[in-house]
């Protein structure tokens, strides 16, 4: 019998859900193909890759193949090499998406600070809210009101009615104190320098 005639048949079969007939067709043709896609992809796992998806489109779309344009073996064979340019395009634009997003990953600064700065700093944070704790709620109040909202004295003086010369008083006394609690941080800041 013919090899046309055969590969006719063959398709009928597999247009028609005949799994033998598709293996028989896979038998015949899948060495040829898989050279024919290796040469295109020049890679081993694609290249099997693209002889897979030759056969399911054969089984999936075998009415599709028309006999009076030429023969199976080059319709397979230019399905092939459609699929396997498919596969090149596609994983050349995923290689291309991979160094753009790299790229992009690599133009953002690194503004995190080093995990041992963030420990350092969240110590130094503690250390000075249990020395705020221990000044007289008066002292808490001033030292708050300047350091942390940025009042001047006299602003201080002003908007809570209290004498200038105890704001002064007050800020200095505090200052002491947190300077006596907080002589250890500044050792220790001094060390890491």
């Amino acid at each position: 019998m013919n090899e046309r005639v055969e590969d006719l048949q063959l398709m009928k079969l597999i247009a028609l859900k005949d799994a033998p007939a598709l293996e028989q067709l896979y038998d015949r043709y899948e060495k040829a193909i898989y050279c024919f896609a290796h040469r295109i992809v020049n890679d081993v796992m694609m290249a099997e890759e693209v002889v897979q998806e030759l056969f399911m489109r054969i089984w999936n779309f075998a009415e599709r193949y028309e006999s009076t344009q030429g023969k199976l073996s080059t319709w397979m064979f230019t399905l092939t090499r459609n699929i396997a340019i498919d596969i090149l395009r596609k994983k050349q634009n995923r290689v291309q998406k991979q160094v753009a997003e790299q790229q992009q990953l690599n133009a953002i600064p690194d503004s995190g600070k080093a995990v041992e700065d963030e420990v350092e700093n969240n110590w130094i944070g503690d250390e000075v809210r249990q020395a705020m704790k221990a000044l007289n709620e008066d002292q808490q109040k001033v030292v708050e009101w300047i350091y942390y909202q940025g009042l001047t004295q006299q602003e201080v003086a002003e908007r809570h009615a209290i004498p200038l010369g105890t704001v002064k008083s007050r800020v200095r006394l505090a200052m002491k104190q947190l300077k006596q609690r907080l002589a250890n941080v500044v050792e220790r800041g001094v060390t890491h320098e």
